[in-house]
């Protein structure tokens, strides 16, 4: 189980599918404003020039020297939804992360937002 008090060291670890593949770097960790658990993290991938960030699940996440290892292939994560390096996650797409991970979703509290940003 991924500790909150550790996700502030995560920043820039290499993020790494199931079998060990390089996915790209850890830019932030979301936590579910239901439960003030983290619950997704954004991955920066793509070119130098051209880098996105795409969401992954960390529920079933482990931690190891200098990088995450996520459950989700890497080809999976790559085309999950994703925003610009300086953009923020509208409320109104945040269904589209859990769909595309074939999770549940729910809104937030007093229907809010279900991501914040740790």
């Amino acid at each position: 189980m991924i500790h909150s008090a550790d996700v502030r060291e995560w920043r820039n670890r290499d993020v790494i599918d199931p079998r060990g593949r390089k996915i790209g770097a850890l830019e932030a960790v979301y936590v579910d404003t239901t439960t003030d658990t983290p619950a997704m993290a954004t991955v920066r991938t793509g070119l130098p020039t051209r880098h996105r960030l795409v969401f992954v699940p960390l529920d079933e996440a482990t931690l190891g020297p200098g990088y995450v290892k996520v459950a989700h292939p890497r080809g999976q994560v790559r085309k999950a939804p994703s925003m610009g390096m300086d953009d923020v996650l509208p409320a109104e797409r945040e269904h589209e992360i859990f769909e595309h991970y074939d999770r549940p979703y729910e809104a937030g509290a007093e229907r809010g937002r279900r991501l914040a940003r740790g």
